[in-house]
Formats: structure tokens, C-alpha cells, sequence
């Protein structure tokens, strides 16, 4: 007689502050953290996601099934260390297989501390964050596969959530510094800018590498500021143009010193470029409002339409919070839209060379129908 095998007990588990309970085999660290869920639909870029820093305060959801196929590799981080608090996937990483692979997903993961949690029904999953928001999760790993589900649940339903969360002073750099390194190029790689370029100050309020690397390949000199600083440490750098990056939590929060720096350095007329939560910070300091939108948008196939221009670029995303469009003053225009529902992806003021967008021109998924605006920004600065 044979005797029937017992499914191997899990080791990890997903708690939703509704008492919804995901099971699974844990990878990477092992302990508990709690956050907001949202899931990303791109197929490529685990890692740089992972690593943006725009993903403080959350759990990513891949919907696409092999994530860590093509391994991890030092090149590929947009930060020092992984940003989002952990990890939710479909199938279990397996071994790398990729030429650029320089060490394996689980690994990686477990020296930077970060839980992941494979054999979810992501898209049960996906449809329960699409329905219901972005919930709050607990997200537990253990190798014995001892949870208290009550702990757990009572852990996401106390998070508190990012509504309200100035999030940029956690992943902002801690000291001025300056960038020279260009966008990866074959078949030399990252390479130096070198000679003259255009001064450019960049305002960090979670800067992904890449961006960074795009403003040095369009020409420009630039010098990286924390959040925190004021108009008069920027404007001491004597920029010729302003670029205000992307990053996380409730861009009314961050605004709170943000806005009245943004709001002084108009004054002084030279072009700014923002990006991501820098965009939804320029809108707030130039009148606009921004929401909290139900469960954000995240990948790398979101078609942008330009209202000025016509063309459609696919773009890539990843923001919870949202400008409202309808709210924005006499003189700001309404320049780009999210063909998904709508809602605003970019915005210039009618009489100044000041502009942003919400979608990240930097991650290149269409893969270069953005880049213009770097370009655009460099122009602006060479009047």
C-alpha cells in the first residue's frame, strides 16, 4: 500500500487587515514586516523594482510568474539596498539563467533583509487589491511554519498607512553629492560624462539611479541635494535648471517643506523638470491637489497619451498617489493622460519652461518614447 504524501507545511504567510489569509513558501529573510500591498504588472525589472525607492512602505505583487529567472547582479540596483518591504510571487525564484547574473534572488534578498513569499494565487490576489484598494498586509516567514494569524492580522489592521506619510526623509541621501555616470551603453557599460554640462541640481526625494544616469547622458552636470534642502542651499549651487525626482508616501506630507522651496526657486525663472512625486509636489506647489488613488498604477505597459502632440508612449509607472487634474489653476496645462482611466500624467506651466510627468521616462519600456523629455529639459535650459 501507498501511503498518501502530506503537502509540505508553508512557511510563509500573507495576512490582509480583512482576515484574509495567503500561504506559501517563504524565500529570502525570515521574520515579519508590515505594509501596504500593490502589484506591478511588468514582465521584466524584479530587481530594479525591488530597489526604487518610489516603494517604501510596500509589499510588491508580480504578476508576471518568473521573477529571479535572470538572477540579480549590482548593476541592476537603483539604490544601495532594497526599498520595498518585501516580495509576493506565483512561482518559486528558480536558478538563474542569464549572462548578466551575478548571484540568486533568495539571496539576495536574505543579506538585505527582505521576505518573500512564493506559491500565491497572485491574481486572486491581483482582483482582491483591484476591488477592494490596497490593503494593509502583514507578511510573516518562518522556516518551522509557525504563525499567529491573530498577531498578524491585528498587525496589518494597525498600519497605518501611507495617506499622511512623509516617506522621502527616510530614503533621501544624507549629504549633497555629485553624479557623472551615463546610462548603460554595450559594450562598455556605465560610462563617465566628461567636459562641460549643464548645471543641473537635483532634489532627492527618493532619486532612482537611472534618472540620475539620464540627466548626465543628456548633458547635463549634475549635483544631488536631499530633500530637505532649501532654496537658498539649491540656488547656491548657481543651477541653471532644477529637476525634482521621483519617491514615495503622500506627496502632501512631503510638500509640507517641499512646496514652499519649490515655490521660491520659481521665482528665480530657469527651468524645472519633475518627475513621479516630484511631479505631484510641482502641482501642489503651483496650486493643484493630489489623491490617493484605490490601487495606484504599477508596470511597465501603461500607455500615456500627449494631449499636445497626439502620440501614445508606453510608459512605466508606479505611484499611489495621483494629480487631480480638474484642480489645477489658470496657466498650468493638463499636457499628458493615463489611457487607463484617465487620470493626469503630466503637466507644464503655459508661460515658463517648467514641466513634469508622472510616468518614469528613465525605465525606457517603450523603450526610448519618453526620453525626449530629458532632452526637452536640456533645451529648455540652453535659451
Amino acid at each position: 500500500m501507498t501511503l498518501a504524501k502530506h503537502p509540505p507545511r508553508p512557511t510563509a504567510c500573507l495576512a490582509l487587515a480583512d482576515g484574509t489569509l495567503f500561504y506559501g513558501t517563504g524565500f529570502g529573510a525570515t521574520g515579519e514586516t508590515v505594509a501596504e500591498l500593490c502589484f506591478n504588472t511588468a514582465m521584466t525589472g524584479y530587481q530594479e523594482i525591488m530597489t526604487d525607492p518610489s516603494y517604501a512602505g510596500q509589499i510588491v505583487t508580480f504578476t508576471f510568474p518568473h521573477i529571479g529567472n535572470v538572477g540579480t547582479n549590482p548593476e541592476d540596483d537603483e539604490a544601495d539596498a532594497p526599498v520595498a518591504a518585501g516580495m509576493v510571487v506565483k512561482w518559486m525564484p528558480t536558478e538563474p539563467s542569464n549572462w548578466r547574473a551575478a548571484g540568486q534572488l533568495e539571496d539576495w534578498l536574505a543579506r538585505r533583509g527582505r521576505i518573500g513569499i512564493g506559491g500565491v494565487d497572485t491574481r486572486r490576489l491581483t482582483r482582491a487589491i483591484r476591488q477592494q484598494g490596497a490593503p494593509h498586509v502583514a507578511l510573516a516567514h518562518d522556516p518551522e511554519g509557525n504563525f499567529d494569524i491573530e498577531a498578524l492580522v491585528a498587525k496589518a489592521r494597525a498600519f497605518p498607512g501611507l495617506v499622511g506619510l512623509d516617506l522621502a526623509r527616510d530614503v533621501t541621501c544624507a549629504q549633497t553629492y555629485k553624479w557623472d555616470e551615463m546610462r548603460w551603453a554595450w559594450p562598455e557599460g556605465y560610462r563617465r560624462r566628461e567636459g562641460p554640462g549643464r548645471r543641473v541640481v537635483a532634489v532627492d526625494f527618493g532619486a532612482k539611479r537611472n534618472i540620475l544616469r539620464c540627466l548626465a547622458s543628456a548633458g547635463c552636470d549634475v549635483t544631488v541635494v536631499p530633500a530637505t534642502a532649501t532654496a537658498e542651499e539649491i540656488l547656491a549651487h548657481d543651477p541653471e535648471g532644477i529637476f525634482l525626482s521621483n519617491g514615495p508616501g503622500d506627496p502632501a506630507a512631503t510638500g509640507e517643506y517641499a512646496v514652499p522651496m519649490i515655490r521660491e526657486v520659481l521665482k528665480h525663472d530657469m527651468p524645472v523638470f519633475g518627475i513621479c512625486l516630484g511631479h505631484q509636489i510641482l502641482a501642489l506647489a503651483l496650486g493643484g491637489k493630489t489623491v490617493k488613488m484605490n490601487h495606484g498604477h504599477h508596470g511597465a505597459n501603461h500607455p500615456v497619451k500627449d494631449m499636445e502632440t497626439g502620440k501614445v508612449e508606453i510608459t512605466s509607472m508606479n505611484h499611489g498617489f495621483a494629480v487631480d487634474g480638474e484642480t489645477l489653476p489658470k496657466g498650468v496645462r493638463q499636457t499628458h493622460i493615463s489611457l487607463f482611466d484617465g487620470s493626469n500624467c503630466g503637466i507644464r506651466m503655459e508661460d515658463r519652461p517648467v514641466f513634469s510627468v508622472q510616468h518614469h521616462p528613465e525605465a525606457s519600456p517603450g523603450p526610448q518614447d519618453s526620453f525626449y523629455l530629458f532632452e526637452r529639459f536640456v533645451a529648455a535650459m540652453a535659451r
